[in-house]
């Protein structure tokens, strides 16, 4: 639902705009276009990222207090990426509810010409909403189990210009 649907009282004369907005333009909404929104990128743990001629780019649909969303990061060529895990954490088109916090809700693909890898990050309520603490995907050679450290710039591939960065998941917004 967009807005709170209204309270009818006994004796209310129902008119066809009334019907329109509490019944047809609240289910339209399900069905909506997504929004287009500017994710932050920081580095949690030092440096700062800078996206410089590469792209970052975000989508969500809202409705009620779920929250659809995708986030893109496209390397380029004098991108930086802060330091040396760095824990990266890109920001949410709405603030999370607490009681979703630290659930790895969200599905993360790094695409590159070094190939591909997949794992997932954690809803979070730090910065105002982030999807932090990426992981996963990658198996450490020495123990042949997956590995537990955060992606950074060279884990589990070395950036590179044109590399892909997506992040996509669904969560419960705060409001």
């Amino acid at each position: 639902m967009t807005f709170t649907p209204k309270t009818w009282v006994v004796g209310e004369v129902v008119s066809a705009a009334m019907l329109n907005q509490e019944i047809r333009d609240q289910f339209l909404s399900f069905f909506g276009a997504w929004t287009d929104y500017t994710p932050a990128w920081i580095a949690e743990t030092g440096g700062t990222p800078n996206v410089a001629n590469g792209s970052l780019t975000g989508r969500y649909l809202k409705v009620g207090r779920r929250v659809d969303f995708l986030i893109r990061l496209t390397v380029g060529s004098s991108t930086t990426f802060g330091n040396s895990n760095a824990n990266w954490a890109f920001g949410l088109p709405a603030s999370p509810s607490a009681a979703f916090a630290g659930a790895r809700a969200a599905a993360v693909s790094f695409r590159g010409s070094a190939g591909e890898a997949r794992g997932s990050a954690e809803i979070s309520t730090n910065n105002g909403g982030t999807a932090r603490a990426i992981a996963g995907g990658s198996v450490d050679s020495g123990t042949n189990r997956p590995d537990a450290s955060f992606w950074d710039q060279s884990n589990p591939l070395i950036a590179a210009s044109g590399m892909t960065v997506t992040i996509n998941g669904t969560y419960e917004s705060a409001s």
